[in-house]
């Protein structure tokens, strides 16, 4: 069995693998070198250095795993791996002190003005006016994401005596009290807190998180740490807060292009920087390269991972029953949580019909992850969605009734949050996925394009040619609508497929129709 360990690990993880395989060393490898070797492999480690492209798969003929030695799969085509059966595993648990208590550092060498203080003295200059800072205790910091680091920072925050708010759409609030953080909503967070730290992944809905619009919330007085991703902090947005005075500090570890050697940040002394160091501890790289080499070990030999971040195969007769409802599960999990008001609590899963007989595991992963995906550190599938779920205090029950009234199989999701229940339900016919059911009103409409315009209105005439005309005027095509009703001139739901996303501006006049009680519109 060879192994390829492509970036540089700690050495504790290179001598287990020695004992179980032949290694070979080669850190540092240009893209085409290893396109050219890879094939002789059956694993492959990596760090955050090396891209394991879609191109190198391809020629990773013997592959069976993956393994990066840290969180996340950033510098890795999952898809391409999944597609061709290659598990890939990380270490997800490994640095989670040592990038909590980096963020703690950052905060508090922000707040005594450490480096800029420590570069002045050591030039010669004996200087005390100008470097006076701020006490932690008693002030509010703001947690962005309460996942695995966000709740360490959270204990160790508590520990300085400092009062935590948190915002994260994906956790209950019992559980961010257990912890010691209330949750908020993010502009709540914004507007409250003296410090702002974010610990959530970097995706399309994160990217920019922290941008113009949420720097101009906050109090002058904040200082702002980042050690979680490049880009979630719009770095540009930052600079100009800072030499506008609106943002006393930041302490930033990660950036938007890394290696980073010319950020605008560098720039400004009111911030402090390190290259992405948060991971760079002796008992961090020594913890996270033994658990992934051990994983290495233990596929190779046929054993399950601890850590895998792409499902595993499925057998052929479960996977040709169950997965059109992959796909319809992702689509009610998006719609669910988009939908909910306030933090969720719990979710019930509800299977009708012939998927009832299956082990329906894959399904609650799709659902999960369509619910999940934007708010987690994890990859959810098959193997670590009940986790997930669980370390975000999101209760998951489900059902199963052999039997359908309406349809060959149904699944429902009801989805419990602080502001109420919502329940959507959904199933798959001629190929495509259909939601069939939202709360009370029972539709049947295929989102094709993407986008759902969804209204609660007071059932009147002219209402469908007003939500169309303004759509119209936006410049999106309507490519599928339905109405529902429960009484003649009561409650009634529009449901607009959009083949594109609807500007604020135009969703601000849909809302400001006579008789609309709501309108919102959600992505799939």
């Amino acid at each position: 069995m060879k192994v390829l360990v492509a970036d540089p690990i700690a050495d504790e993880g290179i001598e287990f693998l020695r004992k179980h395989a032949e290694v070979e060393v080669k850190p540092g490898l240009a893209q085409p070198e290893l396109v050219r070797i890879i094939g002789d492999y059956k694993a492959l480690v990596v760090r955050s250095q090396t891209r394991v492209t879609a191109d190198v798969i391809e020629a990773a003929q013997k592959l069976v795993i993956i393994a990066r030695a840290g969180v996340g799969a950033d510098n890795i085509d999952v898809e391409a791996a999944t597609r061709r059966g290659i598990l890939v595993v990380n270490s997800p648990l490994g640095n989670i002190v040592s990038t909590a208590e980096h963020t703690i550092a950052m905060m508090l060498a922000s707040a005594r003005h450490i480096t800029q203080a420590n570069n002045l003295l050591r030039s010669g200059v004996w200087k005390r006016e100008g470097f006076t800072g701020t006490e932690v205790r008693n002030k509010t910091l703001g947690v962005i994401g309460l996942g695995r680091v966000g709740s360490e920072v959270t204990r160790l925050a508590r520990g300085l005596r400092m009062n935590v708010i948190a915002y994260d759409p994906a956790v209950s609030p019992d559980h961010g009290s257990r912890l010691g953080a209330r949750l908020v909503t993010l502009e709540e967070l914004l507007r409250q807190s003296d410090f702002i730290t974010v610990h959530v992944p970097l995706t399309l809905a994160t990217k920019g998180l922290i941008g113009i619009r949420e720097l101009s919330m906050v109090k002058p007085s904040v200082r702002i740490i980042n050690c979680a991703r490049g880009g979630i902090v719009d770095e540009n947005a930052l600079f100009q807060a800072l030499e506008e005075g609106r943002v006393a500090g930041a302490a930033i570890d990660v950036f938007s292009e890394e290696p980073a050697r010319d950020s605008i940040l560098f720039r400004s002394d009111k911030v402090v920087v390190t290259p992405h160091l948060a991971a760079s501890t002796d008992e961090a790289q020594a913890s996270v390269a033994l658990d992934v080499c051990e994983q290495v070990v233990a596929v190779l030999a046929g054993h399950p991972p601890r850590s895998p971040v792409n499902a595993p195969s499925i057998p052929a007769e479960t996977m040709s029953a169950l997965s059109p409802y992959l796909d319809v599960g992702s689509a009610l999990g998006k719609l669910a949580i988009q939908l909910a008001e306030g933090q969720p609590s719990s979710l019930t899963i509800r299977y009708e019909g012939d998927i009832a007989n299956y082990e329906t595991a894959p399904i609650r992963a799709a659902i999960l992850g369509g619910l999940l995906e934007s708010l987690s550190e994890e990859r959810v599938n098959i193997v670590n969605a009940n986790i997930v779920a669980a370390s975000r205090g999101l209760k998951v029950s489900e059902r199963k009734e052999t039997v359908c009234e309406n349809y060959a199989n149904l699944l429902t999701v009801e989805l419990q949050a602080a502001g109420g229940s919502t329940l959507v339900a959904g199933t798959a016919m001629r190929g495509e996925s259909h939601i069939v059911r939202v709360d009370d009103y029972w539709i049947d409409i295929v989102p094709a394009g993407g986008y759902l315009l969804l209204t609660s209105h007071r059932d009147r005439p002219g209402m469908v040619g007003a939500v169309g005309t303004i759509v119209g005027s936006a410049g999106v095509n309507i490519s599928h609508m339905q109405v529902g009703r429960l009484d003649p001139g009561g409650k009634a739901m529009m449901a607009l497929c959009l083949d594109g996303p609807l500007p604020p501006e135009y969703h601000r006049q849909v809302l400001a129709l006579p008789d609309m009680y709501r309108a919102r519109v959600v992505k799939l």
